[in-house]
């Protein structure tokens, strides 16, 4: 008897729910016990597949260290900005009042335009030391925001190679 002879018996109903002895199922095939065909195959790849995803699970814990790190770190640096950008305002605010106060007491012409020209240096030097010091502040927060990551990305990238 060959294979293609092979009559299997089941138990399940037909599709339209009558059953007689000479209804015919939809299907007629043998049943395999799959596990034991494949089973040798699929235990080493379960196994791989397991630790692949315990490496992943870990990875992605390192990364979300990484990031928090960063965030907080973020957060510190920029309330530092903040508040030098207040501190200029207020330093730039008092100048510009005892500029107003010296010019309210100037006699002469001559009086206005050496206040003006004399306030006009003093405001271009603070304001060059003060972008300077505001760049210097926004390097400061990108460099220690990006340092937790690339080191993270950087552990990351040499365990997977």
């Amino acid at each position: 008897m060959s294979d293609a002879d092979m009559k299997v018996e089941t138990k399940a109903a037909p599709l339209n729910g009558t059953a007689n002895e000479n209804t015919k199922l939809k299907f007629d095939m043998p049943f395999f016990n799959i596990q034991a065909i494949f089973g040798d195959l699929a235990a080493p790849a379960a196994t791989r597949a397991k630790a692949n995803f315990e490496q992943m699970k870990v990875t992605s814990e390192e990364i979300t260290a990484a990031l928090c790190d960063a965030c907080s770190t973020s957060a510190k640096r920029s309330a530092d900005y903040g508040t030098k950008v207040i501190e200029i305002s207020n330093a730039n605010t008092s100048s510009a009042l005892e500029f107003f106060s010296q010019l309210a007491d100037a006699r002469s012409f001559a009086d206005l335009v050496n206040l003006s020209t004399a306030h006009g240096r003093k405001t271009f030097e603070a304001a060059s030391a003060q972008n300077r010091e505001l760049w210097d502040l926004a390097q400061k927060v990108a460099t220690e925001t990006a340092e937790p990551i690339k080191n993270s990305f950087n552990r990351v990238l040499h365990r997977a190679a």
